[in-house]
């Protein structure tokens, strides 16, 4: 009876670990999946990220405000024209009544005026290392438009990674589900034939459970992942994917030079970040030498025509032609304030670049040591997966001759399951490292 009573039970339990299984494959997409590679997330995220697109905004606001400093070294060219109507008192520009017959107030009377007017700054070295200044403000900002694209490529690849990831733990756990769905069947059989008992059956139910209940939460992780790699390329939360690499040792490549010190000179000269710091120190150098060059006489010429009379159609042409040198002599020691400030900002960038140049050789070096020991966990795992393995066909095969009870079979089951997620989690950590080395070296766009 009570053997009856459970084969209800048991073909449950297996026909919803089946269905939890093969849930992904049935249930229709929305719309046609994205097929990704992983080269195809790294570029598309480098290239057209919403963070890559605001960094190039930058860089064109560097570019705008160029030539906002390059105008004050271009002609300045206006027109103006006025009508005036207004009365004088003579008195007010020193004429007397006792001295000329005129009256307490002159006019009214009309003024019309028209005029262009022109502006040239013919010498101006502080102009001229400011507009210096802020063409190296644009290689900072291209630089820096370098890292974010860096950035994002590197943020998308480890979105992918974690992405294979999660489809490597669900298609483990599909085949935790089917193992134990194999085991309870084993379990039954082993009872109907009367060398198996009640608890042999109910520890593999349990381990059944269990399996079930550890797909259902692998499904929900792969679905997570998702939707951080849509974000991390631009996409719609929603947006169906389908990655097309999986989990294996060619995935997240770059060609890297061989050693050590190969690599830490390949990214001193290729990281961006370290770009630009070099062009902010180059900005700060120049704008110092801009505000010393305000020391330095300035020439100007400026020029006018025009026309101006009592009426529209009659007036007196006139012009106007000034060439005006100004000799700064002081100013309060406000220049001398301003350049002992730039001072400590040039030291202050020299002082991150310094920094950042043995960080740079410091992430080159933490991600080797990542990579040579992901390298050796790699290979442990697999021995660990392939004994896993044998222990399972072992204990499988010495309860179906009813030499012990079904609990080697289970224990054998747990060590096989934490055998794949430690082979899964090294496989994962290697590709890791080589995105952290890669990033290290300034070169995470190319990977592949």
């Amino acid at each position: 009876m009570e053997s009856r009573n459970s084969r209800p039970v048991i073909a449950a339990a297996i026909g919803l670990a089946l269905a939890a299984g093969s849930a992904v494959a049935q249930s229709p997409a929305p719309d046609t999946p994205l097929r990704l590679s992983f080269a195809e997330a790294i570029s598309r995220a480098a290239g057209t990220a919403p963070s890559v697109r605001l960094a190039g905004n930058q860089v064109d606001q560097a570019r705008a405000r160029v030539r906002q400093t390059r105008a004050s070294l271009l002609p300045d060219l206006s027109a103006t024209g006025s009508w005036v109507s207004q009365t004088l008192n003579p008195q007010a520009f020193g004429f007397s009544s006792s001295q000329f017959p005129l009256p307490r107030v002159l006019g009214p009377f009309d003024l019309y005026d028209g005029r262009l007017r022109l502006t040239q700054t013919l010498f101006d070295f502080a102009a001229r290392d400011r507009i210096r200044a802020a063409r190296t403000q644009v290689t900072g900002a291209q630089a820096d438009s370098d890292l974010t694209s860096e950035s994002a490529g590197q943020l998308a690849g480890l979105a992918y990674l974690r992405g294979v990831r999660a489809d490597a733990q669900v298609a483990a756990r599909r085949a935790d589900s089917s193992l134990a769905a194999e085991l309870v069947r084993l379990a039954q059989a082993q009872k109907d034939a009367e060398v198996g008992t009640q608890i042999d059956v109910t520890r593999a139910q349990t381990q059944l459970v269990a399996a079930m209940g550890a797909l259902l939460v692998a499904r929900n992780d792969q679905r997570r992942t998702r939707i951080d790699l849509a974000r991390s390329l631009g996409l719609a939360p929603d947006a169906p994917i389908e990655l097309t690499d999986t989990l294996g040792p060619s995935l997240a490549q770059a060609d890297l030079p061989d050693g050590r010190d190969a690599q830490v000179s390949g990214a001193l000269e290729r990281r961006p970040d370290l770009a630009a710091g070099n062009a902010r120190v180059r900005a700060a150098r120049q704008a110092a030498q801009a505000i010393s060059a305000e020391r330095l006489p300035r020439l100007d010429l400026a020029a006018g025509y025009g026309t101006s009379g009592l009426a529209p159609l009659d007036g007196t042409a006139t012009r106007m032609v000034a060439v005006q040198i100004t000799v700064p002599i002081l100013d309060g020691f406000r220049r001398e304030g301003r350049r002992a400030e730039q001072e400590l900002v040039v030291q202050g960038t020299e002082l991150r670049n310094e920094e950042l140049r043995r960080q740079i050789a410091a992430d080159v070096d933490a991600a080797r040591l990542d990579l040579a020991s992901a390298g050796e966990q790699q290979a442990i795992a697999s021995e660990r997966l392939r004994l896993a393995h044998d222990e399972l066909n072992q204990a499988r095969e010495r309860f179906k001759a009813g030499v012990a009870g079904n609990i080697e079979v289970i224990e054998a089951q747990v060590s096989l399951i934490r055998a794949r997620d430690a082979d899964i989690d090294t496989r994962y950590a290697a590709a890791v490292a080589r995105v952290a080395l890669a990033r290290a070296v300034g070169v995470a766009r190319m990977l592949h």
